[in-house]
């Protein structure tokens, strides 16, 4: 909700920041004959009486930009560094350019406000239009464009790119049921991510299909990062009739499994059979058999589908979904002579 105030003017930075209209004005035009502390402290006063969306709304409110958001919560994390892949070759093969924000880190505390708080800032005044990633919030208020990766829901009021989340889990369960496994651990993800919800239903769906009961004691919380799939691989693999493999939902959780497997003297995949998701580069590595949900594609499609929007075209559909596929690696073995 807007608040009802004067607008902050040029004259109000230059009054507090103690120096002329003009240098003010050199300042915002990019001009480099002032001197850098004058400078650093204008842009102080600029973002401290929130002069830049002011101006930045004023001159170009009916103006294209050529700039996109991209909104996400952590750029650290590989599936964020793939995702940027994606956008960064669908931007280089278009006129915009592009503006990341991020939080900093997936658990902080307030996400939902912060990504509302972002969409509105970028789409009222500096970009033409924004792709959120792993939104937590299903409602923006924006006129402007938006175009999500793994919503928080299957269908919201907004485009979207996921994956086969489902199926993909199907698959990676049925190939570890192909090879004798019985006992499987699973891991799930965010539990406000559409994503998480489905790759549980597919671990679920796939025991089920197969006859077999569905012991809960293997189903562990996680929330995609690597310290929760540390803790949730030692609270599987200290249960009395611990797992014989582990299906994590993303290959950041994997990860753990492995150092945990480590820690405790087993082998993967003599001892421990261990499936991922995502297919992010550090799984090659590592031998991982995992689910590929082709992020940088999703990244790519989701900035191909945003600019289509922005310049008033019509999407064939508001949701793409982006295939799966099994990658079969070498951190799983048959058990009593399957496979």
């Amino acid at each position: 909700m807007r608040k009802n105030r004067r607008s902050v003017t040029i004259q109000d930075v230059a009054k507090t920041a103690g120096v002329s209209v003009s240098t003010v004005s050199r300042v915002l035009n990019g001009k480099v004959d002032v001197a850098v502390e004058t400078q650093d402290r204008i842009r102080s006063v600029i973002d401290d009486l929130g002069y830049t969306t002011n101006l930045a709304a004023r001159s170009m409110r009916s103006f294209k930009k050529n700039m996109v958001g991209l909104i996400m919560p952590d750029i650290a994390y590989p599936f964020a560094i793939e995702v940027m892949k994606g956008v960064n070759r669908a931007i280089a093969e278009s006129e915009f350019d592009l503006l990341v924000y991020t939080t900093g880190d997936v658990r902080k505390s307030g996400r939902a406000m912060h990504e509302q708080k972002y969409v509105s800032l970028l789409n009222n005044s500096i970009t033409d239009g924004a792709i959120i990633v792993a939104p937590v919030t299903g409602e923006f208020s924006t006129d402007a464009p938006i175009v999500s990766i793994d919503p928080l829901m299957s269908n919201p009021n907004y485009a979207s790119v996921h994956a086969t989340n489902h199926q993909g889990a199907m698959d990676a369960m049925n190939y570890l049921l192909s090879l004798g496994h019985r006992r499987i651990g699973f891991i799930s993800g965010r539990a406000e991510l559409e994503s998480s919800t489905r790759r549980l239903m597919g671990y679920r769906d796939a025991m089920k299909q197969a006859g077999f009961s569905i012991d809960d004691m293997l189903i562990a919380a996680g929330d995609y990062t690597t310290d929760t799939g540390i803790k949730c691989a030692r609270e599987l693999l200290s249960l009395s009739h611990p797992p014989t493999a582990i299906f994590a939902s993303n290959d950041q959780m994997a990860m753990g499994v492995y150092q945990v497997a480590g820690e405790m003297g087993l082998r993967i995949p003599e001892d421990l059979s261990v499936v991922g998701f995502d297919n992010i580069m550090e799984s090659k590595y590592m031998g991982l058999t995992t689910v590929d949900q082709f992020i940088s594609e999703m990244g790519f499609v989701a900035t191909q589908m945003l600019i289509k929007l922005i310049n008033g075209e019509t999407l064939e559909s508001p949701t793409y979904q982006m295939q799966t596929q099994l990658v079969i690696r070498t951190s799983c073995r048959a058990l009593n002579g399957h496979g």
